[in-house]
């Protein structure tokens, strides 16, 4: 049987989840880059943007989808398991 860590990588790599958590990435990531930075993407001040925040911005809801997504998929095979 795996490890807990093998469970959950084999899990966050599966195309279903991925392109789940991709999807949720971008909507969600440049939804918030439009309320934080809006103002200074419609003035043009590109260079003013600071790199990594939006980087993190783009990587929280990436990994709450993730996360959100294993902890559900490991809930069902627990439940089936259990009946």
């Amino acid at each position: 049987m795996k490890n807990h860590k093998e469970t959950w990588l084999t899990l966050a790599i599966e195309p279903s989840i991925a392109k789940r958590s991709l999807i949720v990435m971008l909507v969600v990531g440049s939804m918030l880059i439009l309320i934080n930075y809006g103002d200074v993407l419609a003035s043009g001040s590109l260079q003013e943007l600071p790199v990594l925040k939006i980087v993190l911005t783009y990587l929280v809801p990436f990994s709450v989808a993730t996360f959100s997504s294993i902890a559900a998929r490991l809930d069902n095979q627990k439940t089936e398991n259990d009946q």
